[in-house]
């Protein structure tokens, strides 16, 4: 207990420094930052470059950064609708009309955001579904949303229009003609919205990613963001801090979006095969498993037990899918405060290979595929240990 407490007040005394010394504090952080300690949402702020070093700095950077994002909603939220959900605020005319095929037209982009919008919204609904804290009012309402007369015709999930899909089924009537019947299927909502003036977090997420898929065109939003930025929202969201969470949207998708700038290659096809991208992840962990346990990862070679049957998740979403939010929270601290950031990660994902080895070295290809598919219930804190050990045999091998 007193080590844990000498802990907390090691990193405490280093935020309070005008310059924080950053390579003692990524190594604080990465032992993990005290879960009640209060400490983790400003460590990761400070761990994802979103604040400097020097404490002098952080009041104007934050200014300048929040007032930026109430500009981004403005611009990209509140500013292209005129009141109607059924609409962008556009005049139709022989130039520009919802059947043009101009790549400038208004109503294209219109209809391109909603595309986008529609995934976001699918995703953002179903984001944490083991815990009900999405579906809670945030105590810190956008105001440039629902501080506006008639803000529901500007929320984002009323843009959204969940249709009904005609779905046909050919049934086979012996060897004559085939029956085709049609059904009704109607998406179904996970979060219920909640009453006007308030806002539920899960639309607070919604709207961030909206805004990174606008501000990123080549990238967009792509399934499995939500799963990115989940985690960091949740944590700034429930800051201790009252000052500190009433800016957690902003603050959120500026960490996000210097997060997604570091693994943005593990969501791009065409890079796969670059060395960031998640075929050049997927045979790097290959590679440490063969170096760690040559005979599990012999055993996975001969039952052609691939990589992208298991690891591709683990990697491209950061684990964030194979561990509880507590258990991620503290993993994301290593993995941020990794020096060489995600080089921990492979290490990492090798620690839960090898900690199945009796169960892989005995069991089938079914059972294993299962096994790798659904991490057991492990103590993080075993996984962490093993990847840090496996890190040091490697470093004093090499």
């Amino acid at each position: 207990m007193a080590a844990y407490r000498e802990k907390i007040n090691e990193l405490q005394e280093l935020l309070k420094e005008d310059n924080i010394d950053f390579k003692l504090f990524r190594k604080q952080c990465f032992r993990g930052v005290p879960d009640d300690s209060g400490l983790r949402p400003l460590c990761w702020k400070l761990l994802l470059n979103y604040l400097p070093p020097n404490r002098k700095q952080w009041k104007e950077v934050l200014r300048s950064k929040r007032e930026l994002y109430k500009q981004f909603i403005d611009e990209m939220v509140v500013a292209p609708k005129d009141g109607r959900t059924d609409c962008p605020r556009i005049d139709v005319t022989m130039d520009d009309h919802p059947l043009s095929i101009n790549p400038d037209s208004k109503w294209q982009t219109f209809f391109k955001d909603n595309e986008v919008l529609l995934q976001i919204d699918k995703d953002v609904r179903r984001l944490c579904p083991d815990i009900s804290f999405f579906q809670q009012a945030t105590d810190f309402p956008c105001q440039e949303i629902v501080g506006i007369p008639d803000s529901d015709s500007i929320r984002l999930h009323n843009r959204v229009q969940y249709t009904a899909l005609s779905a046909g089924t050919v049934e086979r009537r012996g060897i004559g003609m085939n029956k085709v019947s049609y059904t009704v299927r109607k998406a179904q909502e996970d979060y219920a919205v909640l009453s006007s003036g308030q806002e539920a977090h899960w639309e607070v997420v919604e709207r961030i990613l909206f805004i990174y898929a606008k501000l990123n065109p080549g990238q967009s939003y792509v399934q499995g963001m939500n799963e990115i930025i989940g985690p960091i929202y949740y944590l700034f969201a429930t800051d201790a801090d009252c000052d500190w969470r009433e800016y957690a949207e902003a603050d959120t998708f500026f960490c996000f979006t210097g997060l997604m700038s570091e693994i943005r290659d593990f969501f791009i096809k065409t890079l796969d095969e670059s060395e960031m991208g998640i075929n050049g992840l997927m045979n790097r962990l290959m590679r440490k498993l063969k170096e760690c346990d040559p005979q599990v990862w012999n055993r996975l070679k001969n039952q052609e037990l691939e990589p992208p049957f298991y690891s591709f998740r683990w990697l491209t979403l950061l684990l964030s899918q194979e561990f509880e939010l507590p258990d991620i929270l503290r993993i994301w601290d290593s993995l941020f405060a990794d020096e060489n950031r995600f080089e921990f990660l492979i290490y990492v994902c090798t620690a839960m290979i090898v900690l199945l080895r009796e169960n892989l070295l005995s069991g089938d290809f079914p059972c294993n595929l299962k096994l790798l598919q659904n991490f057991p219930s492990m103590d993080v804190h075993i996984v962490l240990d093993c990847a840090v050990q496996l890190a040091l045999s490697c470093s004093l091998s090499s």
